[in-house]
């Protein structure tokens, strides 16, 4: 059992049966009442972010998650499939509960797959991603200033603003937390 107090950022719990990641953790403390514990919490099944409150003296059950090396395959309209690399066994996630991250896996690549009870929950893909443009207007000469974005469109057809020196085939780095330009790769 984890007090509501260790529920920092990342960690899973469960919670009306339920597994949950935390994404935000804030601790307050408000004169001569009790503490409470606000979380911003993941739905690990469907997705779904939440928002708690907790007493400070609440227990909640911990989740034992584990985490295995999967290649992604390909997707259809319902599932993503991937590879166990050793085993060749595949594995299919529901895409509603990949979300967006979805859009950033390139086929063939290998990624962590998080599992609770042989059930995959969800994947780790890292903060920032190499991609290719394949569509955006020519970049006009002159045109250095480095506040003004033009719209591209990338090699998993995700559109994003991009800085107008970037042209079609160059490979730039995007957060994928929020899908923002970050810088061109050499």
């Amino acid at each position: 059992m984890l007090n509501s107090t260790d529920l920092k950022n990342g960690v899973t719990f469960l919670r009306n049966s339920k597994p949950y990641r935390v994404t935000k953790y804030s601790f307050i403390k408000m004169g001569r009442g009790g503490a409470t514990v606000k979380l911003s919490a993941k739905n690990l099944e469907n997705g779904a972010t939440e928002n708690i409150s907790l007493s400070s003296n609440v227990k909640v059950e911990e989740l034992t998650t584990s985490k295995k090396r999967l290649q992604y395959l390909y997707k259809n309209s319902e599932m993503a499939v991937f590879m166990d690399e050793t085993s060749f066994e595949q594995v299919e996630i529901p895409v509603e509960v990949i979300g967006t991250a979805l859009s950033f896996l390139k086929e063939g690549e290998s990624i962590d797959v998080l599992f609770w009870e042989n059930k995959a929950l969800s994947v780790d893909i890292p903060p920032k991603v190499s991609l290719k443009v394949t569509e955006t207007d020519p970049g006009v000469k002159g045109n250095s200033v480095s506040n003004l974005y033009k719209p591209a469109t990338l090699e998993n057809g995700l559109a994003i603003k991009v800085p107008l020196f970037i042209k079609a085939g160059d490979i730039i780095r995007v957060d994928t937390r929020t899908t923002v330009y970050v810088e061109r790769v050499n």
